[in-house]
C-alpha cells in the first residue's frame, strides 16, 4: 500500500504547489479532482495534443503518481437531487443536470484513459435520501433504483470502453451509503466490473456507525481505492441528538466530527489489516475535512502517524515442518 494525498486538500493552489508540498512531506500518490471548474486540471485541456504526457511528467518528477482523477462534484447531478439543493454545482432542469452530470464524468473517464490512471471517484446522488425511510413514500428508494440502473449502465459500459473503473464513494445523501446498498447497486447493474467504491472510513461512520471492517471483508474485491479520513463520535455530544444532526460542522455541540486519521475513532491498524486481508494494495488517499485544525496540520500529523502503519507486502509463508504440519 501506498500513502496517497487528494489535490482538492489545496484546492486554492495550482497543481504544482500541491506536488511540492505532499512530496516533501512523504506522500507518494496523487489523487486530481477532475471535475468542471475545479481549478487544478482541465479534461478538455488534459485531452489535447501532449498534455496528458506532460502532466503525467510533471507528477513524476516528483517521485508521485496519479492514483485517481476524482468527479465527486458533477457526478452527483446524475441522480441529483435535481432541486435548488444541486443548483451550486449547476443550475438547470432535472434532464439538463443529468446530461451535464453524465458528459462530466465520461470525460473524466477519458481524461483517466489518457493519463494512464485506473480508477475516477465519484457519487452517484439519489433524488431523495429521505426515501430511505419507507413513509410517505413506500415505493420511492425502489424507483429511485430503477434510475439509477437506466442511467448507470451505459456510463460502466463506456467506462469499460475506455479501461476505467468507477470507484463510487458511500456516502450520506447518495444511493449508496452502507454495505446493503452497496451490496444492491451491484446487483442492480448486474454486477459490472466497471462497478467499485471509495471507501472512505469516516462516510460510513457517518451515516450511523457501520462497521468499516465489516464493510472491507464483504465488498474487498470491489474496493478500488481508499480516502483515508478519520471521524470523531463525540461521546459527551451525542445524547442531544444523535450522530445525524445538522448544522454549521464547527459547532461545538456537534456529536459528529471528520478528523485527520490518528485523531478520531477508526482503528487504523484493523482497517489497514483487513484492506490487506481481502489483497488491497493500493492506495490509501488522505482527505482534509477536520474543522478543528489546519490543513497544514494535517498533512504533517497524518504521514507520520499511517505509514508506518501500512503493510507494503502480504506474508509470504514458512517452510518449515513445524508450521506447514500443525498438530491435529
Amino acid at each position: 500500500m501506498k500513502l496517497g494525498f487528494f489535490a482538492a486538500n489545496y484546492a486554492h493552489l495550482p497543481l504544482e504547489e500541491v506536488l511540492k508540498i505532499a512530496s516533501t512531506n512523504g506522500y507518494e500518490m496523487l489523487e486530481i479532482p477532475a471535475y468542471i471548474g475545479n481549478g487544478q486540471m482541465d479534461c478538455d485541456e488534459i485531452l489535447q495534443g501532449n498534455n496528458a504526457r506532460e502532466l503525467k511528467e510533471m507528477v513524476h518528477s516528483y517521485d508521485m503518481e496519479i492514483s485517481a482523477l476524482s468527479n465527486h462534484a458533477d457526478s452527483l447531478l446524475i441522480l441529483g437531487p435535481h432541486t435548488e439543493d444541486t443548483d451550486a454545482l449547476f443550475k438547470g432542469t432535472k434532464e439538463e443536470k443529468i446530461k451535464y452530470g453524465t458528459n462530466s464524468l465520461l470525460k473524466t473517464a477519458q481524461a483517466a484513459n489518457a493519463l494512464e490512471v485506473p480508477v475516477v471517484n465519484g457519487f452517484t446522488g439519489v433524488t431523495n435520501w429521505g426515501r430511505y425511510f419507507p413513509f410517505p413514500c413506500a415505493n420511492g428508494w425502489k424507483q429511485m433504483e430503477e434510475e439509477f440502473a437506466e442511467l448507470f449502465v451505459p456510463i460502466l459500459d463506456k467506462f469499460k470502453e475506455y479501461g476505467v473503473k468507477f470507484a463510487v464513494e458511500p456516502h450520506p445523501n447518495n444511493m449508496i451509503y452502507d454495505i446493503h446498498t452497496a451490496k444492491r447497486a451491484l446487483e442492480l447493474v448486474d454486477n459490472h466490473p466497471c462497478l467499485g467504491f471509495n471507501l472512505d472510513p469516516a462516510n460510513l461512520m457517518a451515516t450511523g456507525g457501520v462497521m468499516v471492517e465489516n464493510f472491507i471483508d464483504e465488498l474487498g474485491e470491489r474496493i478500488f481505492h481508499v480516502h483515508a479520513k478519520d471521524a470523531e463520535v463525540v461521546a459527551h455530544n451525542v445524547q442531544r441528538g444523535g450522530i445525524l444532526m445538522q448544522g454549521d460542522w464547527q459547532r461545538l455541540d456537534r456529536s459528529f466530527r471528520f478528523r485527520i486519521p490518528g485523531w478520531g475513532n477508526v482503528n487504523w491498524k484493523r482497517v489497514i489489516t483487513e484492506l490487506a486481508m481481502v489483497g488491497y494494495d493500493y492506495v490509501l488517499s488522505y482527505e482534509h475535512e477536520d474543522v478543528t485544525m489546519s490543513v497544514g496540520d494535517g498533512v504533517e500529523k497524518v504521514a507520520p502517524f499511517l505509514k508506518p502503519l501500512l503493510i507494503r507486502a502480504p506474508y509470504e509463508g514458512r517452510k518449515d515442518k513445524i508450521f506447514n504440519n500443525p498438530m491435529a
